[in-house]
């Protein structure tokens, strides 16, 4: 863990004098939580897409003044998140856009569930990316594309049961990766 944190200390401090890479590897990081947070605040993948492009902004302009008060970055740039989603929510009602609006966006964002939630996207994309080729094919196009087996079948040429007995271990491989990295 100490490793995160000078990590996390010496980037923020190398990119608020300036450096580009060292807040390219803050956003590398970083990313995909900040997207997450803003999709639950949002609840839409587009918006929650424009929310993160909008909060690497916001700390871009900001991070040369930032104090890094705790270990990690994350809870500065989900705050930072919080606040673009309400300007993005308050811009949709604004507009008169007919999408189901979330009025009650929470005042304090629990990183601590957000974090739970990356590891888990992580824990599984790295078991995905484990798995034989054919298995990641089957799993895109099945659980991914929402193709059911007889077209996901024909798509790779190999027959209905196969995929069908294939998928079904793969879901039980993600489901244990997924229990293990949310289970204290």
């Amino acid at each position: 863990m100490t490793d995160a944190v000078i990590d996390d200390r010496s980037l923020v401090a190398r990119a608020a004098a300036g450096s580009d890479v060292a807040f390219r590897e803050l956003y590398r990081a970083y990313v995909r939580p900040v997207y997450w947070v803003a999709f639950g605040l949002v609840g839409h993948a587009a918006d929650a897409e424009d929310v993160t492009q909008e909060t690497f902004v916001v700390a871009w302009r900001k991070i040369p003044t930032l104090r890094l008060e705790g270990d990690s970055l994350l809870p500065w740039l989900a705050t930072i998140c919080r606040l673009q989603a309400q300007n993005r929510l308050r811009a949709r009602r604004r507009h008169g856009s007919h999408a189901e609006l979330d009025a009650d966006i929470p005042s304090i964002v629990d990183v601590e569930a957000q974090v739970v939630q990356v590891q888990t996207v992580a824990a599984i994309l790295a078991a995905v990316d484990r798995l034989s080729e054919l298995d990641r094919e089957i799993f895109r196009l099945c659980a991914a594309e929402g193709y059911g087996y007889e077209a996901a079948a024909a798509s790779l040429g190999v027959s209905h049961g196969t995929v069908r007995n294939r998928l079904s271990r793969i879901r039980s491989r993600m489901r244990a990766t997924a229990m293990e990295t949310e289970t204290p």
